[in-house]
């Protein structure tokens, strides 16, 4: 009788040192011939970094058009998922309830919106991105700016107010939001380096590459990072499942693959299908403007890291680069 050990996750060393694992595609018995059309492909559609770890140990890491290992990039909505953990956490400990409403931390008056109106909004609400209010008028958070559209519930739409949810876990806390991330978050998974910076009313999360794949490594974990629990696995299911009835693709401000229709921002429509066909069924993602992307894949232990420009001149989250990318990530593996 033979018996195969299963490997063990990986995880990084948190000392700031460029120590990580290695495992090579041959070690994988994966097809070493479709590595170069991938990557050939990523440098045409203007990326910086491409990362792809299984079981936490890198199988590759590439950087194009001048990016480095070293170089900070921003997250852009990616790093929305930052905010769902970081709630996450701040529940864990007690500090607030998603299902509470946000005018318990924010007090009343934090929307325009009609008192009885704004009661409704919780923070699960911002989390699922179904709040009610008006997606239409930009991403300024301001309360003349915050204005009700349908109750709270009712309606799916991807919107900024978001963002409230960083200023509720500092109410919440008694700490600055950054002070929170840092202590709770960034500095147990080794994230090092990587800050927040305020651009045009947007809190947009800027690191390495190898720091949003620390981040992805512990989604893919359920929460733990080497034997820590930095959220609770209950918090980190919620988030990669769906969170309200209207768009299916979205959880806690991760998207998700694999359900049988999916809204995008900026639109009302309802799309038949799932979100990348292409992608496992069971990947849920963080995606960004310009095609910053996690893909965290529990079926495969694989966690992928793209950062760059935009690949198609598409604004929303999705182009059809999810797509084409998926089928050369997967030529690797089938």
């Amino acid at each position: 009788m033979s018996f195969t050990t299963e490997e063990a996750m990986y995880f990084p060393p948190n000392d700031g040192s460029t120590t990580w694992e290695t495992k090579t595609i041959e070690s994988l018995g994966w097809n070493q011939t479709a590595v170069q059309p991938l990557l050939d492909y990523l440098e045409l559609k203007h990326s910086k970094s491409f990362i792809v770890l299984v079981n936490g140990r890198i199988v590759l890491e590439n950087y194009f058009n001048g990016h480095s290992a070293t170089t900070p990039w921003y997250w852009a909505s990616a790093g929305k998922t930052l905010t769902s953990t970081v709630t996450g956490i701040a529940q864990d400990q007690g500090l607030l309830n998603i299902n509470n409403k946000v005018s318990d931390y924010l007090g009343t008056g934090w929307t325009s919106a009609p008192i009885l109106k704004e009661n409704l909004i919780t923070c699960k609400n911002l989390l699922s991105m179904n709040s009610g209010l008006n997606d239409e008028l930009g991403d300024d958070v301001s309360p003349a700016n915050l204005q009700y559209v349908a109750d709270a519930g009712t309606r799916w739409a991807y919107h900024n107010v978001y963002v409230k949810l960083q200023d509720a876990v500092a109410q919440a806390s008694g700490q600055t939001w950054t002070n929170y991330f840092n202590t709770n978050l960034r500095d147990k998974i080794g994230m090092t380096g990587g800050s927040w910076i305020q651009s045009d009313g947007l809190s947009v999360y800027w690191s390495t590459s190898r720091n949003m794949a620390r981040f992805g490594l512990m989604a893919l974990n359920e929460g733990k990072w080497n034997g820590t629990t930095i959220v609770s696995k209950n918090f980190m299911n919620q988030a990669s499942n769906t969170s309200q009835t209207i768009n299916q693709a979205y959880g806690y401000l991760w998207w998700l693959n694999g359900k049988s229709s999916y809204h995008l921002p900026q639109t009302q429509f309802q799309f038949s299908g799932t979100l990348i066909p292409s992608a496992p069924s069971d990947m849920y993602c963080a995606l960004g403007k310009n095609d910053q992307k996690i893909y965290v894949i529990p079926s495969k232990k694989m966690v992928i890291i793209r950062m760059g420009e935009v690949a198609d001149g598409v604004n929303f989250a999705l182009s059809d680069f999810d797509e084409t990318l998926w089928s050369k990530i997967s030529d690797l593996y089938e």
